[in-house]
């Protein structure tokens, strides 16, 4: 019998370091990926003046507030929605990063209070600065998610032996300590396949990375009105978490919330698409605004 499933056999590490107990993993590398796509891409859209009243120095500013934004507010928001009895047990846990632990909804909010700190510094609406921001976001939270299914982290449910993918690190406690060379060969089996899971890393990868970024770009091409770009954003990025989660592995401290199926993202996924819905009605009432390029620096004698 051979397996009609995919061995998940991808090394996380992308670089080793000699004479060093700390490697470079692929997910760290995805999140410098997905800055300095964020980088050029914000700076594009500045010089094109799509938020008057921002410069490049002022873009800067942003970006590294917002890069604190991420890694702050998603870690405190990890240990907050999914691990507040541990963090009681153990307040250091917040600044155990290297454990892992970092939630998307804690981001955001993160990225929320840097907006709104450069806006009012810069005298600039604190929606101006978001609808701004919000088309960088999508392709860094598909980077993400391929560096979760790289990681092998954050599967999704058993599928039951028809088709997914088998993860090492999701295996029965009795199969996990094999070694690699026997597991292909249990794998090549199909002894494997009942332990397959859906890759629901790369259904996220594919919905809220590719198909939002694609979403907000095309919207974002001419002025939109004020709220449009973070209601259309907060919308679908609701609507496409809720869907994963329904095959998506629940966390394993937290599990269902009610009814075996309602899990934790999905609860603090409904807030966005009423979000979504009240910026979009909100879009309709609103002014546009107008791009003001930078003038072009010349030489000076």
């Amino acid at each position: 019998m051979s397996s009609n499933t995919t061995l998940h056999t991808i090394d996380p590490v992308a670089i080793a370091l000699p004479f060093w107990p700390h490697a470079i993993h692929w997910y760290g590398l995805m999140y410098l990926f997905a800055f300095g796509i964020a980088w050029w891409l914000g700076s594009r859209r500045a010089r094109a003046g799509r938020l008057p009243g921002m410069d490049a120095e002022g873009w800067s500013d942003l970006l590294f507030y917002g890069m604190l934004g991420v890694v702050i507010g998603g870690r405190v928001g990890y240990v907050l929605f999914y691990a507040f009895g541990d963090f009681l047990a153990d307040p250091l846990l917040l600044l155990k990063i290297n454990q892992g632990g970092m939630s998307f909804h804690g981001g955001m909010l993160g990225v929320g209070v840097a907006a709104a700190w450069w806006s009012y510094a810069r005298k600039i609406h604190f929606f101006d600065t978001v609808d701004f921001i919000v088309p960088l976001v999508p392709h860094g939270l598909g980077l993400g998610r391929l560096g979760n299914y790289i990681g092998g982290e954050l599967w999704g449910r058993e599928t039951g032996g028809d088709g997914g993918v088998v993860f090492p690190n999701a295996l029965p406690e009795g199969l996990r300590g094999v070694d690699p060379q026997s597991l292909r060969e249990l794998h090549a089996t199909g002894a494997l396949d009942e332990f397959a899971r859906y890759p629901s890393q790369l259904y996220q990868a594919g919905l809220e990375g590719l198909v939002l970024f694609a979403i907000l770009f095309w919207h974002s091409r001419k002025p939109r009105p004020r709220y449009r770009m973070i209601g259309l954003f907060s919308l679908f990025y609701g609507i496409f978490r809720i869907l994963v989660e329904f095959v998506r592995e629940p966390d394993e401290h937290i599990g269902y919330l009610a009814w075996d199926w309602l899990t934790m993202g999905q609860v603090l996924s409904l807030p966005l698409v009423a979000l979504g819905v009240f910026w979009l009605w909100l879009s309709l009432r609103s002014p546009t605004l107008q791009p003001r390029p930078a003038p072009a620096e010349t030489d000076k004698a």
